[in-house]
């Protein structure tokens, strides 16, 4: 299995932070024989001091290089990543897509209706690359700017529908698609560690999501134990 991890600043992750990825990353090493790889064109976090993604600090240094590869960039959304996808399938040979996206689409980019167009012109991209490539879509979490500007959440929450319709309508036997559930558990004020980006319990929430998605439809690893 050639998982590929594909998101926006909650993905790629900043200085100091272990990620989402990693807690993906002990999770398989726990639960699934494998074999397994994490792969794609990036390995780095995002550094806010110098505002470029070439960080290597990595809060477990231990993490090892091969097991930080990812598609995932600060700022970027369904927009950006629909015309990379194909190419970063083909080239890292990907064959399973764990993919958080959306929020920086709906705040700066597109609105609903164009995000949602955007997630079909990726899977569309992957499956060229990669007919029978599997993925898992993460729902837009409102952030705190969905909590206070109601048209955003109203936004977040429309898009959400159409995630939902676009996975039912695109997943086929041979390249199914998955709907992860948003986290339960997930707090604003105990997930985030500044309203949007995950603290690490939120990375652990995000991890779970995917996990347990991959458990429960695919028999992959198991259960995710918080």
């Amino acid at each position: 299995m050639r998982i590929m991890c594909v998101g926006d600043s909650m993905t790629i992750g900043s200085s100091g932070d272990f990620t989402w990825r990693y807690r993906m990353w002990q999770h398989l090493n726990a639960t699934y024989p494998g074999p397994y790889q994490l792969v794609g064109p990036r390995d780095t976090l995002y550094d806010p001091a110098t505002d470029t993604a070439d960080s290597v600090a990595y809060a477990d240094p231990a993490f090892p290089a091969k097991a930080r590869r990812h598609l995932a960039g600060w700022g970027e959304g369904w927009l950006h990543m629909a015309p990379l996808i194909e190419d970063a399938v083909r080239a890292h040979r990907a064959d399973t897509l764990l993919v958080s996206l959306g929020l920086i689409d709906l705040g700066f980019y597109t609105d609903p209706e164009q995000t949602a167009e955007n997630v079909r012109r990726f899977v569309a991209g992957a499956r060229a690359a990669r007919p029978h490539v599997r993925a898992v879509l993460m729902p837009v979490i409102p952030n705190v700017r969905a909590l206070v500007d109601a048209d955003f959440g109203a936004q977040c929450t429309r898009f959400n529908e159409l995630l939902a319709k676009a996975v039912a309508d695109l997943s086929t036997p041979g390249s199914p698609l998955l709907l992860a559930s948003e986290p339960a558990d997930w707090r604003i004020d105990g997930s985030t560690y500044d309203g949007t980006h995950p603290s690490a319990p939120g990375e652990h929430l995000l991890a779970g999501a995917f996990a347990d998605a991959m458990h429960q439809a695919w028999e992959i690893g198991g259960a995710y134990l918080h």
